[in-house]
């Protein structure tokens, strides 16, 4: 048939030319290509509903031709004529034939009055020249196409298979085992006994592989068992015909796996997204219910005004910083770490950023987190005031009593010996006397008039500072104060009944006088005295302890003149004695001027001198407790003072690594490894830090010179270096995995990292909008003047910081400059790999999804795509457009 072949074949079909010709004469070879080519014509004309009995006949008035060559091409013929005539006839073979030229094939020696008189001859010969150019030439295997490449593909198919040896379309197929090993390699579970398969039974083998192709793959069965074996060589166009069924059957299977593989690749993807998305929603979510339900307890300001239980708040907040706190912010660090993950593979899978619920943004939690810290310094400056407030509460309480313990000492019987009327009963020398005691008794309540001020003031300020037990505290003063009143009028009208008899009765006596005027000061000296020795006091610093050690030391300065004042005051009541003894008088060694006796005095004289020492002592047991405060703050300090500076460099390292790494990024992550690794084994200095400030806390020590650095700053600074050092890690590992993505050549990342770090002038490696738009000028990136360039700008600001945060980071800066180098999925080819799988229909099936997909993600797709609901599905169809749609969309989270 050489003379019939198009024109790319004309080397193969010159080689065989007398062989060709030689065959034309076979009747077997003519049956079996009649027999061929009739089944491959039905196999497509079936899909027009129609069939040819006999090919010579049915071709002849070109209309099934016509059809033929319609569904084989997918496109449409001109109108055929419908009469019955020879012209007709002929007329519809020729637009046949012009059609088969149109598509490159030169036809030699082929009219379409041969085909309308039915010649066998050219009919089968037209029929190979169409089998040719629209089922072998665009076979293309390895650079080899047509005939050749089909003989390659049967080859590398067939080549595991021993008893397989494919040399050609004729004499290779005759035992059948290369039909048979060819359905084994594409769908084993058809022939799962091929290894029983035997070389010397080809009618079983022949037998075998034309039912299994016409029942599983819908290849109808075009040759004949005995055909192939009885004859010395088979005819090869029929074996090429029946051959290229195979191929074309089997790269459907191909291009199905490879539209499912494509599939499950855009499904994990997504599938490993929105378990990213669901993660981060959860873990927000406890976070802030975590934070929302902790700062109303540190705001909480109640208090129960006891020492004891502000000391178990205090401890309750110690074991929340070091219990409750740190994985809260270890759960915070994750939260950053996974956002910058799944943005940084939504950008690599080509699908929009992604936007977090309401509330719960990375800003969101990050000013969260500032509430939380700054109700945790008040809480703990509020629970230090206190403590402070009930020390001084407790100190003026003990205060209070003891002065009004003394008070009430002293203002005892005062009323009654006021009201008494004794002066009516005696003589002008008792009066004088009634007279002058009564002078000295007012000199001694004004006396202490000062101290009752005192006690009032201290009232005072126990209610200003609310003191729990007010109520008495209030009580008491009244009491003390409506006493005082009485007092006053009382003495006010004792003495004016005195002045009145005073007239009468006059009698000095000058000792007495003497003695009291000079006994009633000194006595209130030495209460005042003993008052101020046994003074309880609080100090917190050496300073103010040194300075009651002075004033101790001056008070001492003070005694010989005392002492002296002391025997002046006795010799007065020597005096008295050695008149009475002299002159015998009786009742006059009583002092009529004042209740003071000498006894008394020289009681309180001693209780003075013995107090000095016991003042000294315990003086200096409060000078040794502040030197031990003084240690405590020392001890914080120096550690403090090594520690603070570790952190700031620290720090200072991992943000120069950051913009200014040095060799590649693997280099500077495992720098990073490192330094997080030191970082952490340097915990145990900050725990050292954390036992110093809790000694000096329950010592209640609040100030310290020695360092600029308090337990506050130190955690605040341990805190960020933690976050620096995840969030800077977790940006290299972002840059690696854009890189790999990518293919970004190391020197890009280094010209792209020292751009971004020249205009980052602030170092906080995020460039503001500005000073973004002139690192883009300064890459090249040319932007129109004018509204037309700002609108540009915008909407690279848009693309690259998509939340709206206000500066753009290294990675999306990265990103952006690398975006056109990605080869990323679609939502057009994932559309195109689901049409492959439904058939080319606009729908696909469940079962049409469980059979080309694993079952996890066949399920997941059946529960997401909504129902097809064209004019053309059928019950049970699935929309499988706007599911790809909707997976290069806004996503459900």
């Amino acid at each position: 048939m050489a003379e019939y072949e198009y024109e790319y074949d004309q080397e193969y079909m010159g080689q065989e030319d007398e062989w060709e010709r030689e065959g034309l004469l076979d009747p077997a070879w003519e049956r079996q290509q009649r027999k061929t080519f009739t089944a491959w014509c039905n196999s497509h004309l079936r899909k027009a509903g129609t069939q040819i009995e006999e090919i010579a006949e049915d071709f002849r008035n070109g209309l099934k031709l016509m059809l033929l060559l319609e569904v084989i091409s997918g496109e449409r013929l001109p109108k055929p004529d419908r009469g019955k005539l020879r012209f007709h006839q002929i007329a519809n073979v020729n637009k046949a034939l012009d059609f088969i030229a149109s598509k490159g094939v030169k036809l030699v020696s082929i009219g379409a009055e041969e085909i309308v008189d039915g010649n066998t001859k050219m009919t089968l010969g037209m029929i190979w020249t169409i089998i040719l150019r629209f089922a072998i030439q665009d076979i293309s295997v390895e650079e080899s196409s047509s005939k050749e490449g089909l003989l390659l593909w049967c080859q590398r198919k067939t080549a595991p298979y021993k008893n397989v040896n494919v040399q050609n379309f004729h004499t290779s197929w005759k035992d059948g085992l290369a039909f048979c090993a060819l359905i084994h390699r594409h769908r084993p579970e058809l022939i799962p006994n091929y290894h029983e398969l035997r070389k010397d039974d080809p009618y079983t083998n022949l037998n075998l592989a034309l039912d299994t192709a016409e029942k599983h793959l819908d290849i109808p069965r075009m040759l004949d068992p005995e055909d192939i074996v009885n004859t010395a060589r088979p005819d090869e166009k029929a074996i090429m015909t029946y051959v290229s069924c195979y191929y074309h059957a089997f790269s459907g299977l191909q291009k199905a796996e490879t539209a499912a593989n494509r599939i499950c690749k855009v499904l994990r993807v997504n599938q490993e997204n929105e378990r990213l998305m669901e993660e981060y929603e959860r873990l927000a979510s406890d976070l802030l219910e975590w934070i929302r339900k902790t700062i109303p307890w540190l705001e909480n300001r109640t208090r129960d005004n006891t020492l004891p239980g502000t000391q178990h708040k205090l401890e309750e907040f110690r074991d929340y910083r070091r219990k409750h706190k740190p994985p809260k912010l270890e759960d915070k660090s994750k939260l950053e770490i996974i956002f910058n993950t799944l943005q940084t593979k939504l950008r690599l899978s080509n699908r929009p950023a992604y936007m977090p619920s309401e509330g719960k943004m990375v800003a969101d939690i990050a000013n969260a987190w500032k509430k939380l810290e700054f109700a945790e310094k008040g809480f703990e400056e509020w629970l230090l005031a206190e403590l402070r407030r009930l020390e001084r509460l407790d100190h003026l309480a003990r205060k209070f009593k003891h002065k009004s313990d003394i008070h009430e000492e002293w203002t005892e019987g005062k009323e009654v010996m006021l009201q008494d009327t004794d002066f009516k009963n005696c003589n002008l020398y008792e009066l004088k006397a009634l007279r002058k005691k009564h002078e000295a008794f007012e000199s001694d309540l004004a006396a202490h008039q000062d101290r009752v001020e005192q006690i009032a003031a201290i009232a005072q300020e126990l209610n200003d500072l609310e003191y729990w037990d007010v109520v008495t505290i209030n009580a008491r003063c009244q009491r003390i104060c409506d006493q005082w009143d009485r007092l006053g009028a009382l003495t006010q009208k004792r003495r004016n009944a005195l002045d009145e008899a005073e007239k009468i009765l006059e009698r000095v006596d000058q000792y007495h006088l003497e003695f009291a005027k000079r006994a009633a000061p000194f006595n209130n000296w030495m209460d005042g005295a003993k008052e101020d020795l046994v003074d309880m006091f609080i100090v917190h610093t050496m300073d103010e302890i040194q300075g009651l050690i002075d004033a101790h030391e001056a008070f001492k300065m003070t005694l010989p003149e005392a002492d002296k004042e002391f025997n002046a005051i006795m010799m007065c009541i020597t005096e008295v004695q050695r008149i009475v003894q002299q002159l015998d008088l009786k009742g006059v060694t009583i002092n009529p001027y004042t209740n003071i006796t000498g006894e008394e005095l020289k009681q309180k004289w001693q209780d003075v001198n013995n107090l000095v020492p016991q003042r000294d002592s315990v003086l200096q047991q409060e000078m040794v407790r502040q030197q031990n405060h003084e240690r405590l703050r020392r001890q914080f300090a120096q550690k403090a003072n090594s520690v603070g500076p570790w952190i700031e460099k620290q720090a200072e390292a991992i943000a120069t690594i950051g913009m200014q790494m040095q060799g590649t990024l693997e280099d500077a992550l495992l720098k990073l490894k490192n330094m997080e690794a030191q970082i952490m084994a340097y915990k145990p200095n900050m725990d050292e830090l954390e036992t110093y400030n809790q000694a000096i806390q329950e010592s209640l020590v609040f100030e310290n010179k020695h360092t600029q650095y308090t337990m506050e700053t130190l955690r605040v600074g341990w805190e960020q270096l933690l976050t620096s050092i995840a969030r800077t890690i977790n940006e290299v590992e972002n840059q690696i995995l854009t890189r790999e993505a990518k293919g970004i050549p190391e020197e890009k990342l280094q010209e792209f990292r020292a751009s971004f770090s020249h205009f980052d002038k602030k170092r906080t490696l995020a460039l503001e909008p500005e000073s973004f738009r002139q690192c883009l000028l300064s890459m090249g990136y040319h932007f129109n003047p004018g509204r037309e360039g700002d609108a540009e700008f915008a909407h690279i600001l848009g693309v690259v910081d998509p939340n709206g945060s206000g500066y753009v980071t290294f990675q999306a800066f990265l990103d952006f400059m690398t975006r056109e180098t990605t080869d990323s999925d679609t939502a057009e080819q994932v559309m195109q790999s689901f049409k492959i799988l439904a058939g080319d229909k606009p729908y696909i099936t469940q079962e049409e999804l469980r059979r080309e997909l694993p079952p996890d993600q066949a399920e997941y797709c059946i529960a997401r795509m909504t129902h097809y609901t064209g004019p053309d599905g059928i019950p049970g169809a699935l929309d499988y457009i706007s599911f790809a749609t909707a997976l290069y969309g806004e996503s459900d989270l």
